[in-house]
């Protein structure tokens, strides 16, 4: 099974790539994850993304899609994977797509979290305030303005891609704003 999940933040993406995770046995797939392991393990293409950091520099998308590449490659994901943050432009699923059929594998689905986004920024304020009386640690991006700005830039960069997924007939949208047990009911449907 090998999915992708869409949605601004805090949409739920993360909850749900978990239940699915520990459901079927397959890694969820974070780019940040795998951009940090990549360059802690020195692989060739980690090298070169550690340059291009300590540069200052944004990771191009050529090396963001050879480590996606090389990650898909590992044992663990045999079995299928969740990509979580990836493809985040059209470019990059156009990519994702001849890499997929380089080694004769296709996606089962692409979901899409659809969202309230002022009730996104209410949740996220409950969640700071959850995390606040629990003594936690609050993420620097949990605050109204830059998670205003994380939506801008969703907005602008990511949201594309549903027309693109929708346009090759692999889209499918969820009710995000449901419950927990709900989505997930509903993703299992389209899965099913």
């Amino acid at each position: 099974m090998r999915l992708i999940f869409l949605g601004p933040p805090g949409a739920g993406k993360g909850t749900q790539a978990k239940l699915l995770t520990e459901r079927y046995g397959i890694p969820q797939l974070s780019t940040g994850d795998m951009l940090r392991a990549a360059v802690a393990q020195a692989t060739e293409v980690g090298k070169r993304a550690k340059a291009v950091m300590d540069a200052g520099q944004l990771v191009s998308d050529e090396i963001v899609n050879e480590i996606v590449s090389d990650r898909i490659d590992a044992p663990d994901c045999a079995k299928g994977f969740i990509l979580d943050g990836y493809p985040r432009t059209v470019p990059q699923a156009v990519a994702l797509d001849l890499m997929l059929e380089s080694k004769g594998l296709k996606l089962d689905a692409v979901i899409e979290l659809k969202v309230d986004e002022a009730a996104l920024v209410r949740r996220m304020e409950n969640r700071v305030a959850e995390t606040v009386a629990a003594g936690g640690t609050v993420r620097s991006d949990d605050n109204p303005e830059a998670f205003k700005r994380r939506l801008t830039e969703y907005r602008e960069k990511t949201a594309p891609l549903s027309e693109y997924y929708a346009g090759t007939g692999q889209l499918k949208t969820v009710d995000g704003m449901a419950d927990v047990n709900t989505v997930t009911a509903e993703i299992e449907k389209i899965l099913a």
